[in-house]
């Protein structure tokens, strides 16, 4: 019982300090898991390569895949309602008085500041993300090539997914070919 128990604190506090979405709580999530052998660096990177192609909230799939992976499917309900339930409970008293603390200026430069503090946590993962996945010049096509079309919003994430998936698979099978 006593990692059922760690696994929905360890997600929940990491569920409670995420601002900014599932992209925002990778070095918070990366540090748990990987400190506590729940997963390696390379999994959890993974993990969140995979989390935007399936239907759901990122943080909601990556937390869900180490749970599972962790164990099993007890492990990834703990997972699941550790990331969620401090989110719930915010978002539930935000709602409720938001109005009207809105009108106070600290509130609304603490959000900004919020606001600031998100890229800066998004930035040193991405540039693992990238050094990681990034080997050859064929793979930084597909990089280079899906962020400008991303960065102009020309096609929709689901078909950059889908192609750069595709691309991926064939890289790979003509190299194999090839040999």
């Amino acid at each position: 019982m006593k990692i059922y128990w760690q696994l929905f604190i360890s997600f929940f506090k990491v569920g409670l300090f995420t601002f900014g979405g599932g992209y925002a709580m990778l070095p918070l999530l990366q540090k748990e898991v990987v400190n506590r052998g729940w997963a390696t660096e390379d999994e959890v990177l993974d993990y969140y390569a995979i989390g935007p192609v399936t239907p759901g909230i990122v943080a909601v799939n990556v937390s869900t895949f180490i749970g599972y992976k962790t164990k099993g499917w007890l492990g990834a309900l703990c997972t699941l309602l550790g990331i969620i339930t401090p989110s719930v409970i915010i978002i539930t008293l935000f709602a409720s008085g938001l109005k009207y603390l809105w009108d106070y200026p600290v509130v609304r430069h603490a959000f900004a500041g919020i606001r600031l503090v998100i890229p800066a946590l998004i930035i040193p993962i991405l540039s693992k993300m990238i050094r990681k996945s990034v080997f050859d010049k064929f793979t930084f096509g597909i990089l280079f090539f899906a962020f400008l079309l991303s960065f102009f919003e020309v096609l929709s994430p689901i078909y950059l997914i889908i192609s750069s998936a595709i691309l991926g698979i064939s890289c790979k099978l003509i190299k194999r070919k090839a040999q």
